[in-house]
Formats: C-alpha cells, sequence, structure tokens
C-alpha cells in the first residue's frame, strides 16, 4: 500500500471517527463498536470493557501472535465540548482547508487513531512476530477514568506489554516525561444567617477563602520542595485555584460555599503532602471552629481526578525506539497530563508521541496538519 492511499484511508476514518460527538459527558459506544467491527474484520482479537453505568466503553485489541511483550498504541476517545467556542464550520463535520484538518477532535486525539487504524489494515497483511495492540479509552479529558480502569482490567487478566506509545499532540516529538494531575473541589457547608449577626451563623464563604490562603501557603512550600535536576518547568510542583463559588446576596451569611483547586506533582511524595496537609487543616482547625457554631457544618473534598505522573526513565525502550524511527536527537517532558503514567504501571516502558500540536487542542476550529498524519504513519510503518 503506498504512502498517498495510507493517507486517504486515514483521512476516510478521521472523518468518521469525528462524526461522532464524543464529548466527555456524552456516551462513546458507538464509537467503540465502530471501531471494534473494523479491527474484528482484521482478525483481530476484540474486547470491549464498558463502565459500571453502561454508557462509556474501553477497547482493547490485538493484532499478532499471543502471548506477552508487544507494542501499545493507545489514544483516548473523548473529546472536550464545543459549548460557548466560535467555530467556523460543523465541529462534528470534518473539512480540509489549507493543508489542514478541520473538526473537534482532530488534533486531540482522533488522529492518531484513524493513523493507527490505517495501519491497522497493513499490519493485518504482515507476518507480526509480535503482538501490536490497540487501546483506546473514554474519559481522559475528564480524569483519565476509563484507562484507570482499563489498565485495572489489564493488570487483572496478566497483559504485560512491552511498550506503549501514547498518541498525544506532540509534533511528533519525542516525550519521555510529564508531570501529574490531581484536581479536585472542596465543598463547605456553613449556617444561614442575616448578615447582620455573623456571630450567629457560618459563613462557608469565609471558610472557603481561609481554605485558600492555607492553598496559597502550600504552593510556597511545594517551591522548596522541587527535586535536585527537576527537567520540569517550574521544576516544582504547581497549586492553582481554579474557582470560588458560593453567596448569593451582600447581607446573607453564606451556607454554601465550594473551591476548585488543583496540583501537579513531580513526585509522589508531593501528592501526599498536599493531601494530608489540607486534611488536617480542614479536620483540625476549620471543622472545629464551624461545628462550634452548628454541629451540622461540613467540609467535604471529592477528588475531581487523580492522574499519575509520567516519570522519565534512564532506561526507557519505547523512547529509545521511536527516537531511532523518527531521527529524535532527545527527548522531552511537557506541561499536560497524559495516560502515560497509568500505562507505566502496568509495567511496560512508556513514550508519548504523536501527531498535531497542543496549541490546537481544546481550540475553535481545531485542526491537524495533514503533514503531521503522514509522519505519524511513516513512524507506526517502520515499528512492524
Amino acid at each position: 500500500m503506498t504512502q498517498a492511499l495510507r493517507l486517504a484511508e486515514t483521512r476516510d476514518i478521521l472523518a468518521r471517527l469525528i462524526a461522532f460527538p464524543t464529548v466527555s459527558s456524552e456516551p462513546n459506544l458507538d464509537l467503540i463498536r465502530w471501531i471494534a467491527g473494523e479491527l474484528g474484520a482484521l482478525g483481530a482479537r476484540v474486547e470491549i470493557f464498558e463502565s459500571a453505568d453502561g454508557r462509556k466503553a474501553n477497547l482493547f485489541a490485538t493484532l499478532g501472535p499471543e502471548g506477552d511483550g508487544g507494542i501499545v498504541l493507545s489514544g483516548h476517545s473523548d473529546v472536550v465540548p464545543v459549548a460557548g467556542q466560535d467555530w467556523s464550520s460543523d465541529p462534528f463535520e470534518m473539512h480540509e482547508a489549507e493543508g489542514r484538518l478541520y473538526g473537534r477532535g482532530t488534533c486531540d486525539m482522533k488522529g492518531f487513531i484513524a493513523c493507527t487504524l490505517a495501519m491497522a489494515r497493513v499490519y493485518a497483511l504482515r507476518d507480526l512476530r509480535r503482538p501490536v495492540h490497540f487501546a483506546f479509552t473514554h474519559d481522559e479529558e475528564v480524569g483519565c477514568l476509563g484507562a484507570q480502569d482499563l489498565i485495572a482490567a489489564l493488570k487483572a487478566q496478566g497483559v504485560k506489554p512491552a511498550m506503549a506509545i501514547i498518541g498525544e499532540p506532540t509534533e511528533m516529538r519525542v516525550i519521555e516525561g510529564h508531570k501529574g494531575c490531581c484536581e479536585y473541589t472542596t465543598h463547605f457547608t456553613g449556617l444561614e444567617g442575616h448578615g447582620s449577626r455573623p456571630d450567629l451563623g457560618v459563613n462557608a464563604a469565609e471558610y472557603a477563602a481561609r481554605y485558600v490562603m492555607k492553598l496559597l501557603d502550600l504552593r510556597e512550600a511545594l517551591k522548596a520542595r522541587a527535586p535536585a535536576g527537576s527537567p520540569f518547568e517550574p521544576p516544582y510542583t504547581t497549586l492553582n485555584v481554579g474557582g470560588i463559588n458560593g453567596g448569593f446576596a451582600h447581607n446573607v451569611i453564606v451556607a454554601r460555599a465550594e473551591v476548585e483547586w488543583e496540583f501537579r506533582p513531580v513526585q509522589p511524595g508531593d501528592m501526599d503532602f498536599v493531601k494530608s496537609e489540607m486534611a488536617a487543616y480542614a479536620d483540625d482547625v476549620l471543622l472545629p471552629a464551624m461545628r462550634a457554631v452548628d454541629p451540622e457544618a461540613d467540609i467535604v473534598t471529592e477528588t475531581v481526578g487523580e492522574v499519575a505522573g509520567f516519570e522519565p526513565m534512564e532506561t526507557n525502550a519505547a523512547r529509545d525506539l521511536v527516537a531511532r524511527l523518527t531521527g529524535a536527537n532527545g527527548a522531552g517532558v511537557v506541561a499536560f497530563a497524559t495516560e502515560a503514567g497509568l500505562f507505566q504501571s502496568l509495567g511496560c516502558d512508556v513514550v508519548v508521541c504523536g501527531p498535531g500540536s497542543i496549541a490546537q487542542a481544546h481550540m475553535a476550529d481545531e485542526y491537524v496538519a495533514i503533514d503531521q498524519l503522514s509522519a505519524c504513519l511513516d513512524l507506526l510503518d517502520r515499528l512492524v
């Protein structure tokens, strides 16, 4: 099959994938079943893992011999919302202009999935000496929820790939690490009352503000915990307050408030440090003061998502292989999070490398350059 034909097939497949509006809040079952049919028709061994509520699914499929080893080609099927964005055309109908393919998910990351499915047609005709696995997940954009379930299922089955390529948009650069991403919403329940008697109420907004100040203190403390030789920019764990909500009138004591916050650990110990410090502050300082006025007052922290970091490793066969096949002179790190750390926990060597730029991800008029897809197809062809 010529490169031109592979690229044409990739375009067609990508158009089909974009037409599935798999925003994270919506089901992805139709897309997963369509992919399962495509891979199944090629002779792949396909397994679908449905979520507990039956609305979402992961897919894991294999071409080639059974047994341990081989390489995983992984991508997430969900996309971010388009609501409120000013698109020039229908975001779920792909169109081409000036060497670019436009549509929600073209870059992040259905472009990579389309490349893998086009190459699956090539792999199916070859005498593969090692298995090639395809892993497509749900809900990456809201906490890597699907990948967490998939990795747990693969561990339970004893699946042991040797390597994994996570095809996030890196402009085909070789990436060997990124920080983790931990997101939370902390809910405060106080006691409503008239603003003229703040002593008779429990102002949830005030306690939320005190909680935020503790977060900002921790932000400074985290700078001093930066590990020597950290490759990240900045080199320490960052912490951000994304939202503070509560109250509806100047003269009413706020009964409910919430703080949305996140941090991006550069090392596992920082995750434990932040969580234990904030839990102790809520339990030992804030709650006793709140409950001295109202025993029903409460603070509850909701975990939105905890994504493991992707730790750079001195020995990484996946990184070295992809660097050799792409001609890269080295590997770098990125600020955004991926599912790489979860696959790393499966015991395989992992690299992040895929078509498109993260600068286009999540934006209106998202696109992937056609030459990026071509470069990705070249890499996937050289793999086998």
